[in-house]
């Protein structure tokens, strides 16, 4: 099971995070730091109670505190018994304190979900070129499960409680919140983000999410969920690359299945395989070239089985005589290697 952020804390790297990192270090420092007030108060005390040296005082304070049970270094007044006897109640007091704190935060766990927090809020600052997945509903989870097996890192950002705890299993990284909220995004990573897939259950909500991120991060690919036929346009105006009708494409599916089912079973399979054995990958054409003087398949093993123009028109199986122009898209299907080496020759 992958170690997972699904408490209400926010990330150390939040103002409330900092704020529970800094309150769970007070907890573990006061009691420190009073056994050090003791030690400089019982230091000074036995040094004019009974006039001991600094080092001799220093001696008897470090010895009564940590209750060993050696003896007086000189006789002590009566002054100085009483005042031995607050040093040990108050060291002893102290000490159970510490004793029952640290007890208490390793049984409740609460050490190891603030050791969580802050070994995933140091991943997340380190993480790049990651898709963010807003919502964690049945869309959600199923981008996540494809994402999960093809080796592409994702957070998932659910404000839903009962869902949070849910996609334990789905994330390494699960950031409670409002996808809607620009602070959230960017605690997400969404500067350094490749993709952001707004799953949400609610069509407007899924609106603000687009509007938030296109405003964030102008460049970003946005993969947007819509209900209705009508928030398509909107979400699209908004600032979405991309709108899913999940309705829409899980009828089209099934009725593929009944009527070509190996083709469609073969299809599901590119879209959603990759290996180092098998990719669909996409290459920029940089400068224009010649598909048949290319010669892909013969140079490199890859085939070419579409081409995205610049006016976001698709050719499908283009012919040996198609020129690629600057700024086009081959779509290409091969291995990593042979992926690797197209792209080179791009």
């Amino acid at each position: 099971m992958n170690a997972t952020i699904y408490v209400n804390q926010r990330p150390f790297n939040t103002l409330s995070g900092k704020l529970t990192r800094w309150l769970l270090f007070k907890r573990f420092a006061s009691p420190v730091l009073i056994l050090v007030a003791l030690s400089v108060i019982g230091t000074v005390g036995y040094v004019y109670i009974d006039g001991y040296s600094w080092l001799n005082a220093l001696y008897m304070t470090i010895i009564t505190v940590g209750t060993v049970g050696f003896g007086e270094i000189q006789p002590l007044s009566d002054a100085g018994k009483l005042f031995t006897i607050f040093l040990i109640i108050a060291s002893i007091g102290t000490v159970a304190y510490y004793i029952t704190m640290v007890t208490r935060l390793l049984l409740d766990g609460e050490w190891r979900r603030q050791y969580r927090l802050f070994r995933q809020s140091k991943k997340l600052q380190r993480m790049e070129n990651h898709v963010i997945v807003c919502g964690h509903g049945r869309n959600g989870r199923q981008a996540c499960d494809v994402l999960r097996k093809n080796g592409i890192p994702f957070i998932v950002v659910e404000q839903r409680q009962h869902l949070v705890g849910e996609a334990e299993e789905d994330a390494e990284l699960i950031i409670p919140g409002d996808a809607t909220k620009d602070e959230v995004l960017v605690e997400a990573g969404i500067m350094r983000a490749r993709a952001l897939i707004s799953a949400l259950p609610n069509d407007a909500d899924n609106l603000f999410v687009v509007l938030t991120a296109r405003q964030l991060c102008p460049d970003l690919v946005i993969i947007s969920r819509a209900s209705d036929d009508h928030s398509i346009k909107k979400l699209k105006i908004a600032g979405a690359t991309n709108v899913i009708m999940p309705d829409k494409l899980g009828g089209a599916h099934m009725a593929s299945l009944v009527m070509i089912p190996d083709v469609q079973e073969f299809l599901s399979m590119l879209s959603t395989s990759y290996n180092d054995r098998f990719q669909v990958a996409e290459l920029e054409v940089r400068e224009a070239v010649n598909l048949g003087e290319l010669n892909l398949w013969q140079r490199t093993g890859c085939n070419v089985i579409g081409v995205k123009q610049t006016d976001g028109k698709y050719r499908r199986n283009p012919q040996p005589d198609y020129i690629a122009m600057k700024g086009e898209r081959l779509i290409v299907m091969g291995s990593r290697e042979v992926i690797d080496k197209a792209r080179q020759l791009l």
